[in-house]
């Protein structure tokens, strides 16, 4: 269960992400969407894990967003995708997916559903022996 984390340059919520997949040692593969163009299948698997659609991936805040003076609820996907396309630094970053998760930023909690549940399960576990113990 390989995940692929979507990152930008001089992210340093992506870099604590990576750093993290890496202690971890949870396979990823990694695509720089600032260097590297984000494909229509990709942004369509992306966006059709979101919960909260494009609120969920799209930064309002960024500088990119704020110069657009559109409703982008009004777009298209296709057209959604030409303009996220050619301004990458509108997505939330990263954004880290595998067959069955979406996360989108960085969370020290949220990001452990990326752990296989057999290692979560016995984590548990252990820290109730733990308790029991102590």
């Amino acid at each position: 269960m390989a995940v692929t984390i979507f990152t930008q340059t001089s992210c340093t919520s992506s870099k604590k992400a990576l750093q993290w997949l890496k202690e971890n040692k949870i396979s990823f593969t990694e695509k720089r969407i600032t260097s590297e163009q984000l494909t229509l299948p990709e942004f369509k698997m992306i966006l059709g894990m979101t919960e909260d659609g494009t609120d969920e991936i799209i930064s309002t805040n960024s500088k990119d967003f704020k110069n657009l003076n559109c409703d982008i609820n009004q777009l298209s996907i296709q057209e959604l995708y030409d303009i996220v396309k050619d301004h990458p630094k509108m997505l939330r970053s990263p954004i880290l997916v595998d067959e069955k998760r979406l996360q989108v930023g960085y969370n020290d909690m949220d990001i452990r559903r990326f752990i296989p549940r057999k290692v979560r399960a016995y984590e548990l576990y252990e820290m109730q022996r733990l308790s029991l113990e102590g």
